[in-house]
This record gives C-alpha cells, structure tokens and sequence, in this order.
C-alpha cells in the first residue's frame, strides 16, 4: 500500500475501534500481551538481525554504545514489554468520561466528553518497547497507530507489528488500526496527511524531533531535548544527594530523563563536590565543570556548552551562588523536561517547585521518576515539553481530547434572542 492508502485504512480503522466498549479493547490487550510472551525466540532472533545492523552503522549514522544497549532485547525485557501491556490494560477507562457537565436550561443537557484522537503517526529510533507501549496505549484509548520505526529497529518492531495485528484480528478488530512504514521518504509523506493524521508523536533524538516540528501542520507531541538539572542547596542531606545524583545519571544515562547537569550552592561545593567526583568516578562517569568545580573535583574538563544533553555516562557540574542563581541558570539552558532540588528547606523547595519552569520539578527525587510507568500511566508514548494539550510524560490522558454532546427536546437558538428570549440557567451538575 501507498503511504497515504495506509493512513486512509487507518482512520477507518479508528472509526471501528473509537466506540467499542471497554471490555472489548482490554480483551484485545489480553490478546496483544499473550501474543508477545508466547514469541520469545521469535523476538529475540528479529532483533539480533537489527543488532547486527545497528553495530554495522558507520559515518552520521553510527550508533553509541548506549543506544545499541537500548535497542537490545533480552528475556527480561520482553518479560517488562508484556508487564507494560497489562498494566494498561488495568487502568481505568480513559474514553466516554464526563468531564464537565451543564443544565443549559430544562431539557437542554450539554456535556464535555473525553473521545479519542484518531490516528496516531509515531516515527521512533532504537527502542523496541516503544512499539508495544504506543500500541498498548492506542488500543487502550481507541486510537489506530501508524508506527515508522529507524532502520536500526526494523526487524524487531516488524515481528512485534505482525503479532499484534494476528491478535486484532483474532479479537474481530481491524488489523489495519496498528501500521508501519518503512523507509526514511515514508516520514516525509507522513507529516503532509494532516486532513488523515491526528497527532505525530517523534520519540528519537533532537534532530528528528526538530525535523518533525519544521515539516508538519499535524499537531506534535514530543521533547527535542532532555536537559535535566539537580540543584543541591546549601541545606541538604549529602547521602540524600550522592544516591540521586548517582541514580540519575548512572541508572539509564542515554535516557532522556537522566540528569546532565549538577548545580550546587557555593556554600557546601568545598565539602561536598569532592565526594561527588568520587562516587561518580567509581561509576566511569566523566565530570566537566566550572572554574571552580574543576579546582574541587579531580580530573573534570571544562564545560564546553552548558545546554548539553550527554546521553551518556558524562556529565557537568557548576557552583551557584544561590537558590536564584540556580533557576535562573535552568530556565537559560534546561529544555522544559524534568528539574529537581535537593534541599531540607521546606521553603526553598516549594520556591524551586512553583517558580521553575518544567514538565516535572521534583523535591529530593531522581529525575529518572518522571516516566509513564513510574507516574502510574501504564506505559507512555514519550515526553511532552509543549503546554499545550499534554506535558510531562504522556499516557492514556493525553492521547484523548473531548467534544461536546448536546440533547435536547426540539429547542432553537432563537428562543434564546429578543425581546422575550427565555434565558438560559446554565447550572453546572456534579
């Protein structure tokens, strides 16, 4: 098929899965999760083809290692993709809620109604599970998906496609509500379809997010960057500081949610940032930093660019004079994404959570928390930095909008105009 008669079969797909009743969509979950835990061997040798691919990749493409360790399926991960599908399944209902509701006047009732989106374009890089959290999520909230995965991730996001659709279409559903593309020319004649494409969600690095947002009129959901900051006030706990900083950084560092830049209050940065360079060098992290964190901490670097996001075990360290000094320096270099403080002052911890300016702001917390599954959401199809729609990492919620269901008994607008108009009440219920 055509690029543009594959979202065509899509949307008329959407159309097919948007009333369904909860009951059904779960059951197609079940169908989805049994299918991927039943195709063990299967995953395993489509995505060993893709990592022989991957680590072949040379020039502008060459992959780093950490991505290449991202792309790579194991038994567990495969066990953690079919957890994912059924926590979906278990949250509530996200379509048909009522979310507002207004007595226009007797008998004329209007309501605000959560509704799907429609179809869903997601273009994503080196991330397998990618494909059954979005599918998991689409399913869930009676959205079709068209999914373009990079060349690195072909095979495996293939095999998984082709389950997923056999267990649609044992359910009674259009297998045409879960696609893919492939080919680089397919993303371009994606992004043209806004009167069929609803929503185009890149999950991949800044170049493509940037890419996407620059060639599109379809709404994007998504984050070009992942520039997260740790701020340790001059009021903290070191131990408190030493395992998130650790955490956030060492966890899952090509994570988009892995902390790249530690800011410290000069108050504590004598005391404090040699333990930091020592924890972090038993862990290969390399340091860059400041003038001054470069005299604390053994065999840091300079700082080249402060809005850089490493994607791996490296990072950079700056001294602040103040808990101001230390926002200000966020909202300059930080992408939206996720911020935390490390602090036992109560006060200055709800200053840093109102006035910093991000999707997440986290008091004493990992940044590695801000994540669909972590938040409760099941799964995620990624980050969102906009605040228009969805922000923070996006679930169930943000791949629904609403409309507005009005009954009434035969009643015109004109009644309500002139000299005897009757007049509205406009009572709000619940």
């Amino acid at each position: 098929m055509t690029t543009r008669e594959v979202a065509l079969a899509a949307k008329k797909s959407s159309r097919v899965l948007a009333p369904l009743d909860e009951d059904r969509r779960n059951a197609a979950l079940e169908a989805m999760a049994v299918a991927v835990e039943s195709a063990t061997a299967q995953l395993l040798a489509a995505n060993a083809e893709d990592l022989v691919t991957a680590e072949a990749m040379s020039g502008e493409e060459k992959l780093s290692p950490a991505t290449i360790s991202r792309l790579k399926l194991t038994e567990a991960k495969l066990r953690e993709m079919v957890e994912q599908i059924r926590s979906v399944k278990s949250l509530p209902d996200p379509l048909r809620r009522t979310l507002d509701a207004i007595e226009m006047d007797a008998g004329l009732e209007l309501e605000k109604v959560s509704v799907p989106l429609g179809v869903l374009a997601v273009i994503f890089e080196a991330r397998p599970d990618a494909v059954t959290q979005i599918a998991a999520l689409a399913v869930k909230s009676g959205n079709a998906v068209i999914l373009k995965p990079g060349r690195e991730v072909e095979s495996t996001a293939f095999a998984l496609v082709e389950l997923l659709r056999e267990a649609l279409e044992l359910q009674g559903l259009p297998e045409n509500a879960m696609t893919m593309v492939l080919g680089r020319e397919r993303i371009a004649e994606l992004l043209t379809m806004h009167d069929v494409v609803d929503m185009v969600i890149p999950r991949g690095g800044k170049s493509l997010v940037e890419y996407v947002q620059a060639n599109t009129r379809i709404p994007v959901l998504g984050h070009a960057e992942g520039i997260c900051h740790i701020y340790v006030d001059k009021n903290f706990d070191e131990e408190i500081a030493l395992r998130v900083i650790d955490d956030a950084k060492t966890d899952y560092p090509a994570a988009c949610n892995a902390v790249e830049t530690v800011l410290v209050h000069r108050d504590v940065a004598k005391e404090f940032l040699p333990k930091l360079a020592e924890r972090l060098l038993e862990k290969n992290v390399a340091v860059r930093g400041d003038a001054i964190a470069r005299v604390l901490m053994a065999d840091a670097r300079p700082v080249e660019r402060w809005n850089t996001e490493y994607g791996d075990l490296e990072i950079a360290v700056g001294v602040v004079d103040s808990l101001d000094a230390a926002m200000e320096h966020i909202h300059k270099h930080g992408s939206l994404h996720t911020e935390s403080i490390i602090t036992e002052d109560a006060d200055a911890a709800e200053r840093f959570l109102r006035e910093v300016d991000a999707a997440g702001v986290f008091h004493n917390a990992s940044t590695r928390f801000a994540d669909g599954f972590r938040f409760g959401f099941g799964a995620e199809v990624g980050v969102s930095t906009s605040k228009f729609h969805a922000r923070g990492p996006v679930g169930l919620d943000g791949l629904t909008t609403y409309k507005y269901v009005l009954r009434g008994h035969g009643q015109t607008a004109g009644e309500y105009r002139g000299a005897n108009a009757k007049a509205f009440t406009h009572v709000r219920k619940g």
